[in-house]
This record gives C-alpha cells, structure tokens and sequence, in this order.
C-alpha cells in the first residue's frame, strides 16, 4: 500500500460523530463539559450508560468532535455533559415549564406547547413529520428571547441567528441532525430567504433532501442531497405567502404579549446551568424513550386539513395532558376555518364557484367562456378576466382539463371526481334549487344572451 492510499485508509476507519443509533439499538450521544473543554460518548445499551472516549463499530472508529471547534466554543450547537436522572415525564415537563416561564412572557398555551415541543425534540425521530415552533412579532416583542429560551434546552440546538450565508446551515443540518434555531430577520437579502424556504419545506418530513450542486477538486460541480429533517423554532416578522408552509407553523403572535415584572431583561449566566441541567434530564429522557414512541390515530380530526393532522399528531402523541391536546385541537380548528378563509379570497376559489354555479344549474359540460362570464359578472371591465386566461387559470390553478368543441373549449367530464374534491375542501355547497328547467338556449345565462361565442 503506497502512503496515499494508507493516508486514505486511516481516514475511512476514523469518523466524527454528535449522535449514532447502532444496528443493535445502541444509542450514542456527544457530551460538551465546557470547566474541562472536553468531549466524549454517552453509550447506552441494555439500561446502562457508559462514557467513552471512542467506540469501534464495524471497523470504524467513532469519536467525538473536538471540544475546540467554534461551533461548540462558541455555543452555535450547545450538548448535554452527562446523563441525569429525573423523576417523571411529568415532572420534566415542569421544570421546562418553569424555565421557559422564569425567562420568557408568552401566552400560558404556548408556554405548556412550547414545554412538551422541547421535550418532542429529543425524540423526533420517532416520528416521520413534524411542525415547527414560530415566533411571529416586530421589533422589541422577544421574539429572539424565545429562541434563546427555547432553544437552549432542545436537542443539539443550532442557533443559526446572525448567519451571513445560508450554506452553513445546510452542512450543520445535515452532519448535527439537531434542532434548527433561526431568527429570519438576519438573513435580509431574498435570495437566502428563498433558500431558507427549501430547507423549511423539505425539513418537516423524512426523505426529502433538498440537492445542492457543490464543486469538487476536479473543477466540476457534484450533486449532494442534505438532509434538513428535525425541529425548528424560528421568528419572523410577516406570515409567509407560502400557505402551505404557514401550516406548519405553531405560531405565538408576540405583538400580543407584555414584559412580565418577573422577567430579568437581561439573560443571567446561571441561565446557562439551568438549561444545562435541562438538557442532562432530557438526554435520560431520550436514552429511556426512543425507539417507543408511537402516533395515535385515534387523535385524528377528518373534518380538517390533512396537513394540519400531518403535523400536530406527532406532537399530541407525546403529550399526557388531556386538556391541553383539547387546548392544541381547538387551535388546530381555528386555523384550519382561516385557511378556508384565506382561500375564499383567492382566484382558485371564485374560479371553482363559477364552475360549480354552472355544474350546478344543469351544464354538463360548461364553456370555458361562460365560465369566464359568470367569474366576471359582479366584476368592472378593468377587473374582468378574458376565456383565454380563464382557460389557463382552470388548468393551471385547479388541475382541471379542459378540451376543444364545436362550442369553443369546455370542462371536460373526466373531472367529476377532481372537482367533488375541491367542493369539499373550498367547501362549495351544491346550489339546492331545481335545476330541471334551466333554459339551456342561453348557455351563458340570463345576462349574456348577446356575448359572441369567442374560440380559445
């Protein structure tokens, strides 16, 4: 073997890891005692825990990483130092509870969600999705003392506040598979923000790495997959426009809460400790409770959005208070009215109840045209919409097929079903009156009998 390959070799048996869950079911976590700046392995197997300094699994040499990485010097991921035992679940909870209430003035809801999302994190992975925990607020509303709070007692928090580029976080996502901490204000140019959205939307679910091409030595560029999956505080200033991501949020309007007497303005060092001894009992709690956690269906709500059952459940699962699961589905509900609300108000909706109104009145197949007359008739000139982007609307907003007549283009019939479906989750009632005699000589409708037929 020539001295590169056996440089090589050494590298390949060697490995830095924070975290590992061996093929027997051996769990490895990183332990940080910052009065001695070292680092080791907390082993546990069987009930017992072992501190090592290296562990060879399979040929490789598993260590920590060095105590002297910035990273950890400097507190962006903070670890536990040592396994410690608590009493109950119960009770972790309420010291949690009474950390973040010590530090930290939110709603009494989110001071109970905010306790058990923290306990969620060390066990996430039990779980396939998960939501995400948000401050939203302006300037001065303690929006960045709730992901100091709240962050440093989650597991491996990665506080990515103040980050000047986005690809860090990438990297620290994918090697640490920690909690993600980021304050959105930071990255101000929209560029990163788009980049923080992908990681966002890829992070709530396993198996969705976001690809990034990166250059090798070989002055070319290579594909790699990052995975971004695990929790996430964040705080914003505005809702995204991204529905879809808003549902994964479980938001604190911060505007709402006032600096509480007891609350110190300025973070104490015995902070540090408190969180510390926080995350030494909740490295117990995960050493004990991975691997057993399970989803409960019975949690499930039919009548709301699936996505919002998607993320909820895994959370509500681990929760062993009936009242505040009520608390988190009576929330759930609310939300899931507003996201009703939201898209009434959108072109998806009136387009749908226009082809819905006219489904309804006894046209089997609806003209792209009088679609776009009966979207138009509350509407001035300047508002209206022409068939032509009418046509494109239908098929780009609503997935719905349209095909070519003698009439000009029409709703196709092979969308019954799609169409059901969207009734349903726009929640567009049947128009309940007597359809038998519609005149269907005037296809566009009383009002439009002198509208020419215009051809797409």
């Amino acid at each position: 073997m020539n001295k590169d390959n056996e440089e090589e070799s050494k590298k390949d048996t060697s490995k830095e890891i924070s975290s590992a869950i061996l093929g027997d079911g051996t769990l490895i976590e990183m332990l940080y005692n910052k009065q001695t700046n070292t680092t080791s392995l907390a082993v546990y197997k069987n009930g017992e825990i072992e501190i090592k300094k290296k562990l060879i699994s399979e040929g490789i040499c598993l260590k920590p990483h060095s105590p002297n990485k910035d990273l950890i010097k400097a507190r962006v991921i903070s670890f536990p130092s040592e396994p410690r035992e608590y009493e109950s679940q119960k009770e972790l909870v309420a010291d949690i509870q009474k950390f973040i209430h010590k530090y930290l003035a939110v709603s009494p809801f989110f001071e109970k969600i905010a306790s058990y999302y923290a306990l969620f994190t060390w066990i996430h992975d039990d779980f396939n999705e998960l939501p995400y925990l948000r401050g939203l607020g302006d300037y001065g509303t303690g929006k960045s003392r709730l992901l100091q709070v709240v962050g440093s007692v989650c597991y491996k928090p990665i506080f990515a506040s103040g980050a000047t580029t986005v690809s860090p976080i990438f990297r620290l996502l994918n090697d640490f598979k920690g909690t993600l901490i980021m304050d959105e204000a930071d990255f101000i140019f929209s560029d990163t923000t788009a980049e923080i959205v992908k990681i966002l939307n890829s992070g709530f679910m396993k198996g969705m790495p976001v690809l990034r091409s990166e250059s090798n030595n070989k002055k070319s560029f290579d594909v790699k997959a990052y995975s971004v999956f695990g929790p996430k505080i964040i705080a914003t200033r505005q809702l995204y426009k991204d529905t879809a991501l808003e549902s994964r949020m479980i938001t604190e309007d911060m505007n709402l809460n006032f600096p509480r007497e007891d609350v110190p303005y300025n973070i104490p060092d015995i902070f540090w400790d408190e969180a510390l001894d926080i995350r030494n009992k909740l490295l117990m709690f995960r050493f004990k409770n991975k691997g057993k956690s399970k989803l409960r269906p019975e949690l499930e709500n039919r009548e709301i959005e699936p996505r919002l059952n998607q993320i909820a459940i895994p959370l509500m699962s681990i929760i062993d208070d009936p009242e505040l699961i009520s608390e988190i589905q009576n929330q759930i509900k609310e939300y899931n009215e507003k996201i009703k609300t939201d898209r009434t108000l959108g072109y998806s909706y009136q387009i749908l109840d226009a082809i819905c109104s006219l489904l309804d009145e006894g046209f089997i197949k609806p003209t792209v045209q009088q679609v776009a007359a009966r979207f138009n008739k509350d509407l001035s000139l300047s508002e209206q919409t022409t068939p032509k982007k009418m046509g494109y609307l239908i098929r780009k907003t609503l997935d719905i097929k349209t095909e070519r007549t003698r009439e000009g283009y029409v709703i196709s019939q092979d969308n019954e079903k799609k169409i059901e479906i969207l009734r349903k989750r726009y929640n567009i009632q049947k128009d309940s009156e007597d359809v038998n005699n519609v005149n269907n000589v005037n296809l566009l409708g009383e009002g439009y009998e002198n509208i020419p037929i215009i051809h797409e």
